[in-house]
């Protein structure tokens, strides 16, 4: 125990971005003498797709940015750790800092999609004199806790959501660790890049944004203090979440939930705070509902694996997709003949946030009006979404359109839902300006 105490362990940071209730942090900080943590841009997640656009565009990769240099500046001041920042492969960077800094134990979350777990399985297997630990850190609900086994999750969420909520517990969080001796901080320089380094241009936030918040975990703490406590709109969520313009019409708490700013542990005991001292509705419940639907997703991709991101989805559907450029082009350009798919689309482009209501309609627009590819839509979620996470994005445009675990396969009438929203106009009003709303 004396020479584990002396030895280093390296906190590998991917999408747990917090120092609050980050167990990778926690068990390497209890386990050892000297901790040190990385982070790495992969130049990979900035490269051009197949289909022609950038991985990460630079809405997400801003807000990436901040949250590191957020979570850089309080593992500094709160714990004495510094975080080594890389634009390197991590398979490649990894290796050279066991060396220097005489590194024993490796501690990230568990990741499980392809592209994530590969570099993890390499890592593991060129490494094998170190010792690897991964956790389940971005459940609700943690998986050892659920009466399933993955490959008995069920396909209905309605199914899945009742026997979890009656027979499952939240986990308390993670307290934070005690803080370090100051020699345990590095000299080393660690240069976070700009956009410009990743090969992404700078840009000023459209002032139309409904999501004009900055990254990281101060970040996410402040809104859920603002949305929570400050103006206690949590009590009209329910109401409230299908709108379409604004900072206030839902929590917007899912881009820091998708980097791991703020786990869904802590907004969910936040949420039981909130009804113990303020109210229990519909509304506290619908937010813990959601949170439940982000879990779903994340348990239907570990009990298919890569078939989340094949032609034929879960349901192996043998449908007859196209792969046309020119409906694409005037998709991505809010040029069809919906308006109220334009503006969505406008809004997406010029801001790299969208409602879920407007998510819906223009992924069911994509897949089941056009008949196209429904993984070049995802994909370009992918590219723009401030609040992007693996699995709800190709969850849910899974689901949207007939492949996934829709059991209805619902088609949206778009004409009808931007009368049900968006009845005034002043959400397409206020993206299509050129438009017979203007």
């Amino acid at each position: 125990m004396q020479e584990k105490q002396k030895s280093t362990g390296l906190v590998w940071f991917r999408n747990d971005l917090r120092i609050n209730d980050q167990q990778s942090l926690f068990r390497a900080s209890e386990n050892h003498h000297n901790v040190i943590a990385l982070y790495c841009f992969d130049p990979r997640y900035y490269a051009e797709t197949n289909y022609g656009f950038k991985k990460t565009e630079r809405f997400r990769a801003k807000f990436l940015i901040e949250s590191i240099q957020n979570l850089q500046k309080n593992l500094k001041m709160r714990l004495n750790i510094s975080l080594l920042v890389f634009q390197e492969k991590p398979e490649i960077q990894i290796p050279k800092l066991l060396q220097d800094y005489n590194i024993t134990d490796i501690y990230s979350q568990k990741e499980w999609t392809s592209e994530e777990f590969s570099i993890y399985k390499q890592l593991k297997q060129e490494n094998p004199g170190t010792n690897f630990h991964s956790y389940f850190d971005q459940f609700l609900y943690h998986p050892k806790d659920i009466s399933y086994g993955f490959k008995d999750i069920p396909e209905v969420y309605t199914q899945f959501r009742k026997k979890v909520e009656k027979e499952s517990v939240v986990r308390k969080c993670f307290t934070l660790p005690r803080k370090k001796g100051d020699a345990n901080l590095l000299s080393a320089p660690s240069k976070i890049p700009s956009l410009q380094d990743l090969g992404l241009e700078y840009f000023k936030k459209d002032p139309r944004s409904a999501f004009p918040f900055q990254g990281g975990e101060d970040a996410a703490w402040q809104r859920l203090e603002s949305y929570f406590w400050k103006t206690k709109n949590l009590s009209h969520y329910k109401k409230t979440r299908n709108g379409l313009l604004g900072t206030d019409y839902s929590s917007k708490l899912s881009a820091w939930l998708a980097n791991g700013s703020i786990s869904a542990r802590q907004v969910y005991w936040e949420v039981r705070k909130y009804e113990k001292e303020i109210e229990k509705n519909q509304s506290t419940y619908w937010l813990i509902f959601e949170l439940l639907w982000r879990d779903y997703f994340k348990y239907i991709s570990l009990k298919h694996g890569n078939a989340i991101f094949k032609l034929q989805g879960i349901k192996k559907s043998n449908l007859k997709w196209k792969n046309d450029r020119e409906a694409f082009e005037s998709w991505i350009n809010g040029q069809t003949k919906q308006d109220f798919v334009n503006a969505n689309m406008k809004e997406i482009a010029a801001t790299g946030f969208m409602s879920n209501r407007g998510r819906q309609n223009v992924n069911s627009f994509w897949a089941k009006e056009l008949l196209q590819d429904w993984r070049i839509g995802a994909a370009y979620f992918e590219s723009l979404l401030i609040d992007y996470d693996v699995h709800s994005n190709w969850g849910n445009w899974m689901y949207n359109s007939g492949v996934g675990n829709d059991p209805r396969d619902r088609k949206f009438n778009n004409k009808s839902q931007a009368e049900r929203y968006d009845a005034s106009g002043k959400y397409r009003q206020t993206w299509l300006q050129d438009s017979l709303f203007s």
